[in-house]
């Protein structure tokens, strides 16, 4: 049986509680529906002292549409997204990635917020210690080797939140609440390449919000690639948006995940379809601009090639939701 290592657990009621709090544990750790992090610390790959709860934050909660902008609050879960009213109307392929997180248990106790803070995921870190001592800990836990890349100092352990790439297509933002205030942060703008810490969040800031841009215009879809139609992390997310004038195209955003460290927006989009019609020559056109950027690493129990060859697939069936 895997055990939990001794922790304290802290209750804030408020958002400056909660920060206030971190900065006295200095070590510790907020955490909301725990459905990554409680896991984690039963493989030993985090030993918090301090667990700072976010359940109770009521300021966290709530969904309205107010100046021209959809909002979010950080601590509502993933179930009561996938079904939000407003959710549905203004951002559905939120909704779409939010319902098919893990499995209902899952999703009826993990957040929004948990789900943009997700750890990175990897064949050779997400192991008990046992499993990881006897090969040799990896460059993101204990050790100094990758053992995908063999070499380098960045880890490349895979993005594997569901929500985050949806955000980035519809142009979200994110609010931050920290020791020095609040500050707003573009979801392109929150992540970076190195696995081992892969946000721009600093580990003291309180992910409060997340703010989506409500444009009538705007037609969205998500597809998702995994071993299994329930709880298995993916394989593979597309989420694509594309503003539209009647039938034709007037910007067009994709964006994948689970492949490296963080979402990647495609490039090359917009030039291959401005002023076109959204039909299946311009669908198959992007899906191929897409399949020649994307290379999966072995960073995952799944051949390679195979996850390359379903980014084409998965991207058709992205667009194809566009279509009217």
């Amino acid at each position: 049986m895997l055990r939990l290592p001794p922790f304290r657990y802290h209750r804030p009621v408020t958002v400056s509680e909660a920060v206030a709090l971190h900065l006295e544990c200095e070590t510790g750790q907020y955490v909301a529906g725990g459905t990554d992090l409680i896991p984690n610390m039963k493989h030993g790959l985090f030993e918090p002292p301090d667990l700072i709860s976010l359940r109770r934050v009521q300021e966290l909660r709530g969904v309205e549409r107010r100046n021209g902008e959809l909002r979010v609050g950080a601590g509502e879960t993933l179930a009561s997204i996938a079904t939000d009213p407003l959710v549905l109307e203004h951002a559905p392929a939120l909704a779409a990635a939010a319902g098919q997180v893990a499995g209902p248990q899952l999703r009826n106790a993990g957040t929004l917020g948990g789900n943009l803070c997700l750890d990175t995921r990897c064949t050779y870190y997400n192991q008990t210690r046992f499993w990881r001592e006897a090969l040799g800990f990896c460059l993101k836990k204990d050790g100094s080797v990758c053992h995908v890349t063999k070499v380098g100092k960045k880890c490349v352990a895979a993005h594997s939140a569901d929500t985050p790439p949806v955000l980035m297509s519809l142009d979200a933002t994110v609010e931050l609440t920290g020791p020095d205030g609040s500050r707003e942060l573009p979801v392109a703008d929150l992540f970076v390449t190195d696995g081992i810490w892969n946000s721009r969040r600093e580990p003291s800031e309180v992910l409060c919000a997340v703010r989506i841009p409500v444009r009538p215009d705007r037609r969205q879809g998500y597809a998702k690639l995994r071993q299994r139609k329930s709880i298995d992390f993916p394989l593979l997310t597309v989420a694509v948006a594309a503003d539209m004038a009647g039938d034709v195209v007037t910007s067009v955003r994709g964006v994948v995940t689970a492949l490296g460290a963080r979402p990647r927006v495609l490039s090359g989009w917009d030039e291959l379809a401005q002023g076109r019609r959204l039909d299946a020559d311009l669908i198959e056109a992007l899906a191929a601009r897409a399949h020649e950027q994307c290379r999966p690493l072995e960073n995952m129990i799944v051949d390679v090639d195979w996850r390359r060859a379903m980014v084409p697939v998965y991207v058709r069936k992205a667009l194809a939701q566009l279509v009217r």
